[in-house]
């Protein structure tokens, strides 16, 4: 059963991405949205973690690098999605875990 992981934490001021990485399992995927796409920043250690979470694909809310002044800035491997494609990816996985 593949499952969709919303993180909208910044790794730097919560524990909820590193959580969200110790049960994401291989076929889910982790959206990172509002101030989660922090984690999604090249060079830093949440993007190291990312590159070396196996199974898991991860995603970033374009809209929301924008706001936040990083747009361009993010690791490798990193889908970026507008809000149509936040809804994609909600029909296309079984069930929805929100990390607040």
């Amino acid at each position: 059963m593949a499952t969709l992981h919303t993180v909208n934490k910044s790794p730097f001021d919560s524990s909820t991405f590193n959580e969200c990485l110790g049960l994401a399992k291989s076929g889910s995927t982790v959206l990172l949205f509002e101030d989660g796409v922090y984690a999604a920043t090249a060079g830093t250690k949440p993007a190291e973690a990312i590159a070396n979470a196996d199974g898991v694909t991860f995603a970033v809310l374009g809209p929301d690098l924008k706001a936040r002044g990083v747009e361009g800035k993010i690791a490798d491997g990193i889908k970026v999605v507008d809000y149509d494609g936040f809804v994609d990816l909600v029909a296309e996985h079984d069930k929805v875990h929100a990390w607040l």
